[in-house]
């Protein structure tokens, strides 16, 4: 639901009327984003940001699947924020959740929320939309705290898939805007050397869903364990 904040107009037009219908149609083939949220396991009252919360979809089961948690989700359509507002707020979860329109690939969370950083954020079936997609996901792993991570699910490479079937999907989705990114696992690669984080790279349903995990190290707390619980590091020196 992102790609540039000049892309809003363009996000605007092909939601405007697919926002109403969005979430039935796309559960068929939008496949991985229920096993991601179940994976983000955030701190009991931590914080959860989704860029390119689309209809809200999403934050709604994270809420649910998460009770004590903050929700924040951010996107370039307003047509879909309207829509977000309403499935949030039908779902009771309107007094936890923030949104606002932003672009993901620059965007401040201190003057849109309040706060620089988040435990857990998550991007769903966007990057494949995104021009930018790289910095967006550079941007994102800026704004985690100490042993907070990104989650990012989209369509994978599709190799697993018969060839006219891979072929017809390639042409459909180029139809909606979309791009499957190929280089995911690689750039997640690249951006945890970069910034001295850890990557999990998980391969769903042959191919067709990607799930890319990148983890911020709390090293202050493997400081502080090393501390407290000498035993597990073998024994202390006198």
């Amino acid at each position: 639901m992102f790609a540039k904040i000049e892309h809003g107009p363009l996000m605007d037009r092909v939601y405007r009327h697919q926002r109403h219908f969005y979430d039935a149609t796309r559960k068929y083939y939008l496949l991985g984003r229920d096993p991601m949220i179940a994976g983000l396991n955030p701190p009991e009252r931590g914080s959860i940001l989704e860029i390119g919360c689309g209809t809200g979809r999403n934050l709604v089961l994270a809420g649910e699947a998460y009770p004590k948690t903050s929700l924040y989700g951010i996107d370039i359509s307003n047509e879909m924020l309207a829509t977000a507002r309403k499935k949030i707020g039908a779902a009771g979860l309107g007094q936890r959740t923030n949104l606002a329109y932003a672009d993901a690939a620059d965007f401040s969370p201190a003057a849109l929320f309040g706060r620089r950083q988040f435990d857990r954020i998550f991007i769903s079936y966007a990057v494949s939309m995104i021009p930018q997609w790289q910095a967006v996901m550079r941007e994102a792993v800026s704004h985690l705290t100490p042993g907070g991570a990104l989650h990012v699910v989209d369509f994978g490479d599709l190799k697993d898939l018969p060839g006219f079937t891979r072929t017809a999907l390639y042409k459909w989705l180029a139809w909606y805007h979309v791009a499957p990114r190929n280089d995911l696992f690689d750039v997640a690669d690249a951006i945890a050397v970069e910034t001295e984080t850890e990557t999990e790279a998980h391969r769903l349903y042959r191919g067709f869903a990607w799930i890319s995990v990148i983890r911020r190290i709390d090293r202050n707390h493997y400081l502080h364990r090393s501390f407290l619980e000498p035993s597990e590091f073998g024994p202390a020196r006198q």
